[in-house]
């Protein structure tokens, strides 16, 4: 078993695989014009009937690169265009098509996206998608999915641990590991009612509609006619079994993963394999002819980047091959949640009391974007970036933040004040998502944390949804505690291991129920001597270095810290709840969450402490705890807060509705925080 978090790629030279009646439909190895047959004669392509003119992205880039033509002298491309015959019929026009892809790890995971992405964008068909996934794949797969809501697709999960004995035994070098092996079970592995799926590897990416695929189904018959249910029938498992004993009496161990297997199992039964257009399986391998599978890049249906490489293979058409695939890598994936009209489908779970609820609203409301906001539900990519969670120990703590794209340069400050595990939440688009994939890979000291977890959540709305991106790194902690912080604030180099002896001296958990609060100082320079200690803070502080946070526009944030007291303090004391009070605590993991309707800027920290208090937590500021905020141009939402009268009316508008909630879950005792809810915002607030 590979470990967690380390990348895998899935990218076997068996790209896709159709298994039908009585075998299967392979793309992709010796077949087409995709690899030189032994002897060096380049294959010759698979003509199948029908022109199969994919549509092409509306993209510039996309555009630009279609108007490119194959190398005149590549002859074997034409055989793929219409003088091959008549055009498959298509597909009933509401016909769920089946596909299966293998994915594991967090890398993996984020090009089963991409290749998603393709299918969605062409698809006319409703799509089950079958994915085969170990743990990590898995969790971040179905939080996608979730909260992705893309209408007319269901997916199913298969633990990829439960089929590993099946094929553990069977020596490999290839780089995917056990993964690559998988698809030879896939007969037994997916239910025994599916009849027809299409087998893809996560690496591929879609130039035309996947019913065009599925249509090619239709041209099997007689003894050759392939599916699953025949496949069954005709003994797969046995036939694979004892081909794979035989090669591996010669072979020391398979490298091309299941295609070695594939290879030999088609060389003693050649009837199982119907050849097909290379178009459909062009191949970027350094052992590949793709120039001569295509005339035109009007031909193409799927690029296959089946090599380690990736996108740095060398190819002719290179650079149209990485555009086309970078068109999808960067789409806007809230796009592909349009409903398939001529297609009635159940809709997403939850989807259609989200649609009542947007129907409601009152588009002449001056507060209508926050409203709408609130019930906006983010796409969710959890553990983007491979990640390895800390053992378990009984007093560890993860720092919790979240960002925007605009504070990316302070991460690798915080990772050298922080040494212990991170959970963050970045508020990103598809494409700045890549750029902070690259933004990670170049930085060594980024690079070099893997205790550090990074939740891609995307980007939707005009108000930054500040305590649900909150909540998502809340959620993805998996340490006993956390600490609640912001990514602005740089905290003492000490403080992570401070933080753990002081949990349990004090006994919190299950003994006591407690907020620890980190005393939060500023500084207005860019550049300062960070201290030390607290004596070295303290020097600074009457030096007019620092300052308390906020001291200059909203004191009353942070003063019932009572500074004056922890100057002097020894040993952790108690304070009292106090209107607007919004420290930085360390509590257990499975504290109250972010009340996810205050978005934008005001009072978001503000309502969790309250609800803190209201569920009756201690207040403990600690003695030699501290955290420094650094200056930042202010966000946009700050400048909306200070500008504009309305905003500062929906954020009370949003206080009413808290304290009107926290009423009802605790009754009485929710009337002392009225006075509090009912104090105007001041537009100074910073």
């Amino acid at each position: 078993m590979l470990p967690r978090g380390r990348p895998r790629a899935l990218g076997a030279a068996a790209l896709l695989l159709l298994l039908l009646l009585l075998g299967f439909l392979l793309f992709g190895g010796d077949l087409g014009c995709e690899r030189r047959e032994p002897g060096g004669r380049a294959g010759a392509p698979g003509c199948f009937p029908g022109p199969l003119m994919p549509r092409v992205p509306p993209d510039g880039r996309l555009r630009r690169a279609a108007a490119l033509d194959g190398d005149p002298g590549a002859g074997p491309g034409d055989h793929n265009r219409s003088d091959c015959g008549p055009q498959p019929p298509p597909p009933p026009k509401c016909e769920l098509l089946h596909v299966a892809i293998v994915c594991a790890g967090h890398n993996s995971s984020r090009d089963v996206i991409t290749l998603v992405k393709s299918m969605l964008f062409y698809r006319k068909n409703p799509l089950h998608l079958h994915l085969v996934t170990d743990a990590v794949a898995r969790n971040i797969l179905e939080t996608l999915f979730h909260t992705w809501m893309v209408p007319a697709v269901r997916v199913s999960f298969y633990h990829a641990d439960q089929l590993k004995p099946q094929v553990s035994w069977i020596p490999n070098k290839h780089y995917s590991g056990l993964y690559g092996l998988m698809k030879l079970v896939l007969p037994s592995a997916l239910p025994a009612e599916l009849a027809r799926v299409i087998v893809l590897d996560t690496d591929v990416t879609f130039a035309s509609d996947i019913s065009e695929l599925w249509a090619l189904f239709a041209h099997f018959s007689g003894v050759i006619l392939l599916r699953l249910d025949r496949l069954r029938q005709a003994g797969w498992e046995q036939m694979w079994r004892l081909t794979a004993r035989r090669e591996l009496l010669s072979l020391p161990a398979t490298s091309l993963a299941d295609q070695d297997i594939f290879n030999a199992v088609i060389k003693e039964h050649p009837g199982l394999v119907q050849r097909l257009p290379c178009v459909w399986n062009v191949q970027l391998s350094d052992h590949t002819l793709a120039e001569r599978c295509y005339s035109e890049a009007s031909d193409l249906k799927v690029i296959h980047w089946n090599s380690p490489k990736k996108l740095r293979v060398k190819n002719k058409h290179v650079e149209f091959f990485r555009n086309f695939y970078l068109t999808f890598l960067e789409y806007d994936g809230n796009l592909l949640r349009r409903e398939l009209f001529v297609c009635p489908s159940q809709p997403p779970p939850g989807a259609e009391q989200l649609q009542q609820a947007l129907a409601q609203l009152d588009e002449e409301d001056p507060c209508f974007e926050f409203r709408q906001q609130q019930l906006t539900v983010h796409r969710v990519h959890v553990t983007f970036l491979p990640h390895e969670p800390p053992p378990p120990r009984p007093h560890d703590v993860t720092l919790v933040a979240q960002l925007s794209m605009d504070r990316l340069q302070m991460l690798e400050a915080l990772c050298r004040h922080w040494p212990g595990p991170m959970s963050l939440a970045l508020y990103l688009t598809d494409a700045e998502a890549q750029q902070f994939l690259h933004f990670v890979e170049a930085s060594p000291v980024l690079a070099a944390r893997q205790d550090v977890a990074y939740h891609v959540v995307y980007r939707e709305g005009p108000l930054y949804p500040v305590n649900q991106l909150r909540n998502v790194a809340l959620a993805q902690a998996l340490t006993p505690y956390v600490f609640l912080s912001d990514i602005d604030f740089l905290p003492a180099y000490s403080l992570y291991d401070y933080l753990r002896a002081s949990i349990e001296q004090l006994g919190l958990g299950s003994r006591r129920k407690a907020a620890l609060v980190v005393p939060a100082f500023e500084t207005l320079r860019y550049r300062f001597s960070f201290p030390h200690s607290k004596v070295e803070l303290l020097a600074l502080l009457d030096a007019g270095t620092l300052y308390t946070f906020r001291y200059h526009e909203w004191p009353r944030g942070h003063a019932p810290t009572d500074y004056a007291r922890w100057r002097e303090a020894q040993a952790p004391y108690r304070v009292q709840w106090a209107a607007n009070y919004e420290p930085y605590v360390v509590v257990p993991r499975d504290c109250p969450r972010y009340d996810p309707r205050f978005v934008g800027f005001g009072w978001n920290k503000v309502a969790h402490i309250v609800e803190l208090d209201a569920q009756e937590y201690e207040l403990l500021v600690l003695p030699e705890a501290f955290t420094i905020h650094l200056p930042h141009a202010p966000s946009l939402d700050i400048s909306r807060f200070r500008s504009s009268p309305t905003y500062r009316d929906c954020l009370q508008a949003l206080k009413d509705e808290f304290h009107q909630d926290l009423s009802r879950h605790h009754g009485a005792a929710a009337l002392k925080y009225l006075p509090a809810l009912q104090q105007p915002q001041s537009p100074a607030r910073g």
